[in-house]
């Protein structure tokens, strides 16, 4: 078997063609890595330098009311991960900028689509698109005609005579054909690891080798399935069309039908529906039978008790801190439940879509591929979940400051000094780890290998009934 791969490889190493192509190909997938990986480089430091602004204003403020500042509040910009060059997934469409703010919990806005002049299907060169689509076509064209070629030659037959069993034969053609497309994986993966040296770490490392895996997995089976029409069909042309139609159902059809139908089973609420609902909770009350001038004077009640005083002008602390907290502790339980409800079917949407995996192996690489490069939905939800704990800290500290800082109930002209906003602590992202995130993508992972395994079965049996005349 090794042999045949081996006069399959130099078979390959004499057609001019090929290499012609093949470098050109490593050309274009190198320039898009070096393209990504500038481009997420420059976009890291505008948001650096941009946050880094925001928070020296931040820190320069004057002396100011504590609310004024939670109602002046700050932008926090969301990071690139460093394998998001390689796919960017959802990012060029999410937004990347998030105003933090009392009383309201914002919209991610400033998507990088949204600033293109042009958007396509495809949009820009970019690894992802030459991965999942190029490399897979080249596949194909290397792997059409590799048995059929032969039967038409008769070098088929001698082969089975010199003792070369069909199932072997079939493997090593598949092999052979799937090695060149590990090898122009392993170029991007190469050529991205060697501009990113110095980020390097572990949990950047684990990520890649499962990026690589998926991607190996999901070359094998199309190799493997464009090898066995081969075998099967004594005319190359029915072979090269059979599997051109499945690539064009497995990456175009399937997905685009999948997900409407997802969107259909598990429906999200339009934008004004879920804002009026949102508006409704937050004056009727959760349940509807507590609206915020029964919690307020409930409050009143509360705080009055526990100072052991008669009115809210003999505290000592600032009522209207107590109850501007108050209140944000109740926007955040509506928050909860309509964000909450939002997650919840993007989940329900995400596990359907999975499952389509077992018809189409290329939607479980389009999963993995986002989830390993932390450029997928779970991601950027978990990202904007960050930002809201970020969010409900920060608006507290100012509302306590306002509540127990010095002033006393509607002396809104106090403010805290400089030293106050200084001591406010600034956003700090903490990316997902590997470990947390991996049993998300063990589905996509498990039917890669199913695929895998399924074709090496059709490649046997397929060996098998395969004419040699």
């Amino acid at each position: 078997m090794w042999q045949i791969i081996k006069n399959e490889w130099q078979f390959l190493g004499r057609s001019r063609m090929l290499l012609g192509i093949s470098f050109a190909f490593l050309l274009i997938l190198v320039l898009a890595v070096f393209l990504g990986s500038q481009q997420k480089q420059k976009q890291s430091e505008a948001y650096q330098t941009a946050q880094k602004h925001l928070r020296q204003q931040w820190e320069n403020i004057d002396a100011m009311n504590p609310h004024s500042a939670a109602h002046y509040g700050t932008y926090v910009f969301k990071p690139t991960s460093l394998l998001s060059s390689l796919d960017e997934g959802v990012n060029s469409i999410t937004g990347n900028v998030l105003r933090v703010e009392g009383h309201v919990q914002n919209e991610i806005v400033h998507s990088e689509a949204s600033q293109m002049q042009a958007i396509s299907k495809f949009g820009k060169l970019k690894s992802s698109l030459l991965l999942q689509y190029i490399v897979p076509l080249l596949l194909i064209f290397l792997a059409f005609h590799s048995v059929s070629s032969e039967k038409q030659s008769g070098r088929l037959k001698l082969l089975v005579l010199q003792g070369a069993k069909p199932f072997q034969l079939v493997l090593a053609k598949t092999l052979s054909v799937w090695v060149y497309g590990i090898a122009l994986l392993a170029v991007v993966v190469l050529v991205y690891g060697l501009m990113n040296l110095q980020y390097l770490n572990g949990e950047v490392l684990g990520r890649t080798a499962f990026f690589f895996l998926s991607y190996a997995l999901y070359y094998f089976v199309v190799s493997g399935l464009t090898v066995f029409f081969s075998a099967r069909w004594q005319n190359a042309t029915v072979a090269l069309t059979s599997m051109l139609g499945i690539w064009i159902l497995w990456t175009v059809f399937l997905p685009n039908m999948l997900m409407s139908s997802v969107e259909k089973w598990h429906p999200l609420p339009s934008r004004n529906e879920f804002q009026a609902a949102m508006k409704e909770d937050r004056s009727k009350g959760i349940d509807g039978h507590n609206p915020s001038d029964e919690r307020g004077k409930a409050l009143e009640k509360a705080t009055l008790a526990k100072y052991g005083v008669d009115s809210i002008s003999q505290l000592e602390i600032n009522f209207d801190g107590l109850r501007m907290q108050a209140d944000e502790e109740y926007g955040n339980q509506v928050w909860d439940k309509h964000f909450g409800n939002l997650r919840e079917v993007l989940g329900k949407q995400k596990q359907t879509y999975q499952i389509g995996g077992l018809l189409n192996p290329f939607i479980s690489l389009q999963n993995a591929s986002m989830g390993f490069t932390g450029s997928d939905n779970l991601h950027h939800q978990a990202f904007l979940v960050q930002v809201e704990h970020y969010r409900r800290g920060f608006i507290k500290t100012l509302n306590d400051e306002h509540a127990f800082g010095g002033s006393k109930t509607g002396d809104w002209g106090w403010k805290a000094n400089n030293d106050f906003f200084k001591s406010v602590p600034d956003y700090q992202y903490q990316p997902a780890a590997l470990a947390t995130v991996l049993p998300n993508y063990i589905y996509d992972l498990g039917l890669l290998f199913f695929w895998a395994i399924g074709i090496s079965f059709f490649l046997f049996f397929g060996a098998k009934k395969m004419s040699i005349a």
